[in-house]
């Protein structure tokens, strides 16, 4: 209110205060939405699947399973328009918060014109949550210094506790509390996972929101790393499952199509289409690889289970609190099963990353590390295949496999144990809270929230899709549907039609027949494409990966870092890839001598670390999980001194490079390593940091294998320094399919 209502004299005596009331819409619902990362079509037990998610199955039965749900085939662009309201397009997240390209639709940052669910919010009395993966936040912003207005608590949310980037390591992870970078509270050791920790945050979050506002409402949004890879889980989870899976995928698809017909999720006469390109049938797999891709599906299944197991804990509180027969409670996916797993999957995604094959031997070997906090799990596209039945293809792509997700809604006004199967899209389910609460806000999604007691149809009409050159269009039952080949002129792209009221999962292709109809819908996505932001087309990957990074990092390449600075995430510590580079470190060793580290980058899984150990000066190159180590060939004495390791990049005999590394001591050589492994494509995704290691380390500091920090150094460090050489050669086509696997 104005305070036009108080009357201002010269004296108190002379002045009438007012206290004007807090805006509050009497009756209004919280509202918690529980967003799970790469969980495709059929991977809820209620929507046909073998892993067990009780908690989702239970909100199920007292709500509603929509059909036809569907997103935006990644991560960062579901969000957006979960966030907005409007498409992703439209709020500049045309693609990927990894990267701007110079273009309205393609900011990677959410237009800050447009308001968010939070913020649109806060002024009825909201107070407002955020716990797990953000990812719409440019990811050259997520260092110490931000800038933090596209952070979440810089776009309406009062607190936050997760990560901003893509993905994280759920034993050691990239943690973030409010607007500062933070240590885990726990390690593998000792019992630690971000799952579980997320949402004990969550429920701290709700129990201060009660000791402090019990009479306001909340929002809450909940969004784990599940099943996103790395696939970690616990162990004995992961052993249930080995069992379940040991039938295959071709099995599973089968097996949960009958059981999707049984429960009404899809219609009786839905067929099978044939597998993805590339995928082979089960049974003409190795006993060996199966075993391995047992195992991999195992772990993804695993992670499933244990997200859901907390997500119950949250609901039960909800419960023994009183609250939540008052709150709306939405579960759903991002976009459908991942196909970064390739056609094999991987034990250790980042040795490949740097071109350390990961051969069936290796992945045997290692059968039993599969979902541990030293491996970067993921599994192959045929399982990814069988999450997303009976649909086609995967995340990134726009037919069925990659928008078409599972949604359970239920709370306060909404019916218990139906169906819906109206066309809705992640755009629509901001407007659907804010009709159901009663606020009026522009968004371009249209609400359905009039489907909640009864299914009413809705005012959906047309729903555009694009990513990466893939296109779709949906209207009025039909959908128009092309797949694109990077680097192939789009006007080559072949459009497929199919009637989605008599064909759910898009097998009987009516393009040939009804060329009209086709050449109608090809129009109206041009209509949408343009209104959107969309154009210009863009299906380049390195290309645009490799023209982010240079304008970030412009011409700098001279860091200098200081104890106490703060986490530096990855995408803004110095890029080691495939070049020369020189790390210097001042410190001060006592008369007692020193240990620990100096200066790391990474994790377990792949990463650099340099520290002193045993009174010797030791430099780790892991590049994978292989771990080549130079020792210096004598003592540390105490007094001042300047560390080094010095990395001459060579072309090496084949098509990678690689490098003679230099151990220095005050400048003068102490030790040497040739290698055919330097960093190629990657260094890690788990940032730097100055004087420990964090979380799930670089090295085996220790000896006991564990790979535990923090490992503090314990003389004194004055100053680190990194310089890059100008000799840099990224083959950028291989590093943008690993960026693009990790998003």
């Amino acid at each position: 209110m104005s305070n036009s209502e108080a009357r201002i004299g010269r004296t108190i005596g002379e002045s009438t205060p007012h206290w004007p009331a807090e805006p509050r819409i009497e009756g209004a619902p919280n509202v918690l939405i529980m967003m799970l990362d790469d969980v495709g079509f059929a991977d809820f037990g209620c929507y046909g699947s073998e892993i067990d998610t009780p908690n989702i199955d239970a909100l199920a039965e007292r709500g509603l399973r929509y059909t036809g749900f569907h997103t935006t085939a990644m991560c960062s662009t579901t969000r957006a328009a979960l966030h907005t309201g409007h498409n992703h397009h439209a709020v500049g997240m045309g693609c990927l918060a990894n990267f701007d390209s110079g273009y309205p639709g393609y900011r990677g940052k959410l237009d800050p014109s447009i308001a968010t669910l939070a913020e649109l919010l806060r002024p009825h009395g909201y107070r407002t949550y955020y716990a797990g993966k953000w990812h719409v936040t440019p990811l050259t912003e997520t260092g110490p210094t931000g800038p933090f207005d596209g952070w979440p608590l810089g776009r309406g949310f009062d607190r936050f506790y997760g990560f901003l980037d893509a993905e994280t390591d759920q034993y050691s992870p990239e943690l973030v509390r409010d607007n500062t970078h933070i240590t885990a509270p726990g390690d593998h050791a000792s019992g630690y996972h971000f799952t579980q920790d997320m949402f004990d945050e969550a429920i701290s979050f709700l129990k201060g929101h009660l000791a402090g506002a019990p009479d306001n409402p909340w929002l809450l949004m909940a969004m784990p790393g599940a099943c996103h890879a790395p696939h970690q889980a616990p162990r004995e989870l992961i052993d249930k499952y080995d069992a379940i899976f040991a039938k295959g995928w071709d099995a599973a698809r089968t097996d949960r199509l009958r059981r999707q017909i049984d429960l009404g999720v899809v219609p009786p006469r839905t067929e099978l289409p044939p597998r993805n390109d590339m995928v082979r049938a089960w049974n003409d797999h190795s006993a060996d690889e199966q075993r391995v891709f047992t195992r991999l599906a195992a772990a993804y299944a695993a992670m499933l289970e244990h997200a859901d197991h907390h997500f119950g804990r949250l609901l039960d509180f909800l419960e023994s609190t009183g609250q939540l027969e008052n709150t709306l409670v939405f579960a759903l996916s991002d976009n459908g099963a991942s196909q970064e797993g390739g056609p094999n999957g991987f034990v250790n995604a980042m040795g490949p990353y740097n071109m350390v094959a990961e051969e069936l031997a290796d992945k045997l070997a290692r059968i039993d590390d599969i979902g541990g906090p030293d491996t970067h799990s993921n599994f192959p596209w045929g399982w990814a295949m069988a999450s997303n039945s009976p649909l086609k293809r995967y995340k990134q792509n726009t037919h069925g496999g990659g928008i078409r997700d599972p949604l359970v809604a239920a709370g306060p006004g909404i019916a218990s144990g139906e169906l819906r199967h109206q066309f809705c899209h992640v755009v629509d389910l901001a407007p659907t809270v804010l009709d159901r609460i009663g606020i009026i806000a522009p968004t371009q999604g249209v609400s359905f929230a009039n489907t909640f007691a009864e299914p009413a149809t809705t005012e959906k009409h047309t729903q555009y899709f694009e990513m990466f050159g893939h296109r779709g269009i949906w209207h009025e039952g039909w959908k128009a549907v092309a797949y694109h080949r990077p680097g192939t002129s789009f006007d080559d792209d072949r459009w497929e039609l199919y009637d989605l009221t008599n064909d759910f999962n898009e097998v009987h292709d009516l393009a040939a027949t009804e060329p009209e109809r086709l050449a109608q819908l090809i129009s109206l996505w041009w209509e949408h494409a343009e209104e959107n932001q969309v154009l210009p087309l863009d299906d380049r990957f390195a290309e645009r990966f490799a023209e982010n990074a240079e304008r970030h990092r412009g011409e700098r390449t001279s860091y200098v870092f200081h104890p106490g600075m703060g986490h530096l995430p990855s995408e803004v510590a110095p890029d080691l890839r495939s070049r020369s580079y020189t790390i210097e470190v001042d410190v001060e060793i006592p008369d007692a001598g020193a240990s620990g580290v100096l200066v790391a980058h990474g994790d377990a899984t792949s990463g650099w670390s340099l520290f002193v150990r045993d009174g010797h000066l030791v430099h780790d190159l892991n590049i994978g999980g292989t771990h080549q180590l130079v020792t210096s060939n004598r003592r540390i004495t105490p007094g001042p001194h300047t560390f080094g390791f010095r990395m001459q990049r060579s072309a090496g005999g084949g098509p990678f490079p690689h490098g003679t590394g230099t151990l220095t001591i005050d400048g003068a050589p102490c030790g040497t390593l040739d290698t055919e492994q330097i960093f190629w494509l990657m260094v890690s995704w788990s940032g730097l940091d100055v004087g420990f290691d964090r979380g799930t380390t670089v090295s085996d500091y220790d000896g006991t294998g564990r790979f535990l920090g923090p490992n503090p150094f314990t003389g004194t460090i004055r100053q680190v320094r990194v310089e890059l050489d100008d000799d840099q050669d990224v083959d950028q086509t291989a590093a943008s399919e690993q960026q693009i696997s990790r998003d």
